[in-house]
């Protein structure tokens, strides 16, 4: 199934890549391939995951403190957001 992203998402993990290499080198390309994982995680069982509101799921990184949110569209997996899970909490739903 076919993976996208928000812009919005996709500038957020763009900004959390920069912020973890500029605490230390490499580690925000350990970040990416952190993210990259679960995203392939939920492309294998996009319906393992439980709902985070009617029509998202939540797929949790398993060393940084982020959760991957998506939706399951007709033809497309939809990353709404990559969700740094110490933040206001369901700050995302105005995307959906």
């Amino acid at each position: 199934m076919k993976i996208t992203f928000l812009e919005i998402a996709q500038i957020e993990l763009d900004d959390a890549i920069k912020y973890y290499n500029h605490e230390s080198p490499g580690l925000g390309n350990t970040f990416l391939t952190e993210v990259l994982n679960t995203i392939d995680r939920i492309g294998e069982f996009p319906e393992a995951w439980h709902p985070s509101s009617k029509r998202t799921r939540r797929c949790q990184t398993r060393r940084f403190p982020y959760g991957i949110i998506y939706q399951i569209l007709k033809h497309e997996i939809l990353i709404v957001a990559v969700a740094n899970l110490h933040r206001k909490p369901d700050y995302w739903k105005n995307r959906i």
